[in-house]
């Protein structure tokens, strides 16, 4: 039944069936062959998968992004990030990642960002002279930051499903992001200066300071979220409304960018993405009840720990699975379904739940630029009028050294566990 599962799961991805309905569909059908479960366990599993309080905090965090988005956060971002970088060769390559670092600290979702930060740095590197391939694979690469970066939507689902804390999964991201997001300017800065790509004329100490006091409310987002959390003022979900709040008074008092006609359409949007992401948590739930029924996660648990009982080889295992499955399951889908099978795995190799969130979500947002799938990529190749596959070719340095930087997550675990170590003692 395990087997018939996961062929007709396969087979439904394979024909561009919606992953929640591939899910879905791959349960049911399995159910009624199996015939002793009550259809009716459907609903209620469904449910009860996107029961939770801190999974409220998901919509609020879509909402106070798309908010700053529209408020006109996208381009003052973008004016401080060239006021900075833009000197060095590959300047505005490098202030695509630099914006995303900040940006992701506020929308806290990749395709987000992808979007936001696409929609104007994608034309204006093209018509400045970079390839469209690198100029796509730079922005899709740059876009795995903010799912890392808190707050972070996979974390806020990891915590939900371990019943670990969200703020110090939130402050476990928060280096490693930071991290990442330099190691992608690096690799940007050689490619641009290998190709002669453009940069613009050095900025001045007050063409700076004017750009920064520009985006200063912006900026400051991500530091009012991560005070209010780490401060107790707030829980997560609190703080994610009081993220929108803040949005709305940046966007309607002090940029004035955002105006209240634009606050359907905008709360619409979010709804749609918020209930796409809340199926697909729902459906992976009872997608992983399924598997749990049939004793899976023990099954695979026995066959790994009977290849390997070393710590480094277990996680070794551990990541290439992560890494393939990533491939062709959207993040949070694969957390729901994964989480209950390799989190024993990795506690039996000594791995701490919260470092191995960080493993998981690291390694799973790496498969935002792997195709087939490959969410940031597929958009960005898609705004950038470029093919799937030159896109894949040129970002492939940047998930090279990302590969790398996970196994320095996994196995040096100071990288992630030293924040949340400092700040909740």
């Amino acid at each position: 039944m395990t087997a018939i599962l996961f062929i007709i799961l396969a087979l439904a991805i394979l024909i561009r069936v919606p992953l929640a309905f591939s899910l879905g569909f791959s349960c049911l059908f399995v159910m009624l062959l199996m015939g002793n479960i009550p259809i009716q366990i459907m609903p209620q599993r469904i449910f009860a998968g996107i029961d939770s309080f801190s999974l409220l905090a998901i919509p609020f965090f879509l909402l106070a992004g798309n908010l700053m988005t529209a408020s006109g956060i996208t381009d003052r971002v973008l004016r401080f990030a060239n006021a900075v970088v833009g000197r060095l060769p590959g300047g505005l390559a490098m202030s695509n990642i630099v914006a995303n670092i900040f940006f992701g600290g506020i929308s806290g979702s990749a395709v987000a960002d992808t979007a936001a930060i696409g929609s104007v740095l994608i034309p204006a590197m093209v018509r400045e002279g970079y390839g469209k391939a690198f100029t796509v694979a730079v922005n899709a690469s740059a876009s795995v930051v903010a799912p890392i970066i808190p707050p972070s939507i996979v974390f806020i689902v990891f915590g939900v499903l371990t019943g670990e804390s969200i703020v110090r999964l939130f402050l476990a991201g928060a280096v490693p992001g930071v991290a990442y997001g330099l190691m992608m300017m690096v690799i940007a800065y050689v490619i641009s200066k290998k190709r002669n790509y453009p940069r613009y004329p050095a900025a001045g100490f007050r063409e700076i300071w004017q750009a920064f006091k520009d985006s200063f409310f912006a900026l400051f987002m991500p530091v009012f979220i991560l005070g209010g959390i780490i401060s107790g003022a707030f829980t997560v979900t609190e703080c994610s409304a009081m993220a929108v709040v803040y949005a709305l008074i940046v966007g309607l008092f002090v940029y004035k960018g955002l105006k209240f006609r634009d606050l359907i359409p905008i709360i619409k949007a979010t709804c749609h993405t918020a209930a796409i992401i809340m199926l697909i948590v729902g459906m992976a739930k009872f997608f992983s009840w399924v598997l749990v029924n049939n004793r899976v996660p023990q099954t695979v648990a026995s066959l790994i720990m009977e290849t390997t009982r070393n710590p480094i080889m277990l996680l070794l295992l551990i990541n290439i699975v992560l890494l393939i499955v990533g491939c062709f399951m959207e993040a949070n889908a694969a957390l729901v379904m994964l989480v209950p099978v390799l989190l024993p795995i990795a506690q039996a190799a000594g791995v701490s739940p919260l470092h191995f969130g960080v493993i998981a979500c690291v390694n799973l947002c790496l498969g935002l630029v792997t195709p087939p799938v490959g969410l940031t990529l597929n958009l960005s190749c898609e705004m950038g009028g470029c093919k799937l596959e030159e896109g894949a070719r040129e970002a492939l340095p940047f998930l090279i050294v990302g590969i790398l930087f996970l196994m320095v997550l996994t196995y040096v675990p100071a990288v992630s566990m030293t924040l949340p170590s400092l700040v909740m003692r």
